[in-house]
């Protein structure tokens, strides 16, 4: 007997003929975050991923709070697996279930015998480990339609598994099955929800992110690399890169009336996001917007940007209120860095009385007071590339390296 992880399929299950291909990107994903607790053996069976250590140095605990945010799984418990005999099965409960129901009042026991030439059928097995459990613990009390706890137990084709309790699971879909997307990742609240929201749907994601040295601090990088460290534990390797518009925001301050600072300059952003997006093979950008929050999101400034996009713009965020964002970035541990008090480039040259309803003709007329090809150009060459894995940075890639298949 040995105490083993079981990672239960979400989604994945309702796939049809290509159900394999969105298996093997979660195997691979689990697999990939499980070698740094040691030696274990991943294998898939039945919409259920088991985690078996080959020995006692394998860090189970660590591994069980990995594989919580891991997309695809939608339940993870821990549990104990034995041979596949009811006298191996009780044995197991008579060693270990005195732990799990420690404190509680009430359970019942559920059975799942996938193997059909099992000597007792589902109901006989439940019977047999709740009598089992009664007479080791005999103040407890079978509630079979509200139960403080549930053991479950399966007989799989090769053993059988005994488990109390699940916890639940990241959900959604794995990293990648849904392409790349280019998160414009600030110092806010709202884009690293935008892109958890994303990686949550299979969109292995990519970060872009402004500055404005020395408007903006190296502390403010640190801080966005520092949101993407937190991200990363969900998402898996994010490239973050860096470009400087410093140039830019002169250029605006400049030449142009100042009510439309903000939207030349998210104007700028979308046109340099299209050149990342298009050089790292992003398929979509990704955006924090939520309609109406602030005056460079109102429907008709979101037009007079979005206009500039040449591939989809996902917005997960645009129904969503400020508090029902903030609930899910302090799930995801973004928030407390998110308000950290350090700059990012769009409060820099901040107009007092910003378009919030603009015309597109207005905003091009502005626009054409700059050289807007060469602008992009410079700034372009100014980005650098951070990389981050699962909440560590690893090395800084060469702004000229091409983004492969990852």
């Amino acid at each position: 007997m040995s105490e083993i992880i079981l990672c239960k399929f979400g989604e994945i299950v309702l796939k049809g003929a290509n159900r394999k291909f969105f298996e093997s990107l979660l195997i691979r994903e689990v697999k990939s975050r499980m070698y740094r607790y040691g030696a274990c053996e991943v294998r898939a069976a039945q919409s259920t991923i088991t985690i078996d250590p080959k020995n006692d140095a394998f860090d189970i605990e660590g591994a069980y709070e990995e594989v919580k945010r891991i997309f695809g799984l939608v339940g993870v418990s821990r549990a104990l697996k034995t041979e596949k005999s009811m006298e191996a099965i009780e044995a197991g409960l008579r060693g270990w279930v005195k732990d799990q129901l420690a404190g509680i009042k009430t359970f019942k026991v559920e059975a799942k015998r996938s193997d059909k030439a099992f000597a007792l059928n589902s109901p006989q097995i439940c019977d047999a480990c709740g009598g089992v459990i009664l007479s080791l613990m005999p103040r407890l009390r079978v509630n079979v339609h509200n139960p403080d706890v549930v053991v479950r137990v399966e007989v799989r084709d090769t053993a059988a598994y005994i488990h109390a309790g699940q916890d639940k699971g990241a959900g959604g879909m794995p990293i990648g099955s849904a392409g790349r997307g280019l998160l414009l990742l600030s110092g806010g609240i709202d884009s690293p929800v935008a892109g958890f929201m994303m990686a949550k749907r299979g969109v292995k994601i990519e970060a872009l992110h402004f500055e404005s040295f020395p408007y903006t601090s190296e502390r403010a990088r640190e801080k966005v690399i520092d949101l993407a460290k937190k991200m990363s534990l969900y998402c898996g390797e994010i490239h973050m890169h860096i470009v400087s518009v410093t140039r830019i925001q002169e250029a605006i301050n400049a030449s142009c009336e100042e009510d439309y600072f903000t939207l030349l300059l998210r104007r700028f952003m979308m046109r340099i996001a299209n050149k990342t997006a298009e050089k790292y093979k992003c398929g979509a950008l990704i955006t924090g917007e939520s309609l109406g929050q602030v005056a460079s999101q109102t429907m008709e400034a979101l037009g007079v940007t979005g206009v500039l996009a040449d591939r989809p713009v996902f917005r997960p965020c645009i129904g969503m209120d400020k508090e029902e964002i903030i609930q899910i970035s302090r799930r995801i541990d973004t928030f407390d860095i998110s308000i950290e008090p350090f700059e990012d480039c769009c409060t820099v040259f901040t107009p007092r009385h910003p378009r919030t309803k603009p015309v597109l003709w207005k905003v091009e007329r502005e626009e054409n007071k700059l050289d807007v090809d060469q602008l992009v150009e410079d700034a372009f060459l100014t980005l650098n590339t951070v990389r981050i894995v699962r909440g560590e940075v690893y090395t800084a890639a060469p702004a000229s390296a091409e983004s492969e298949d990852r």
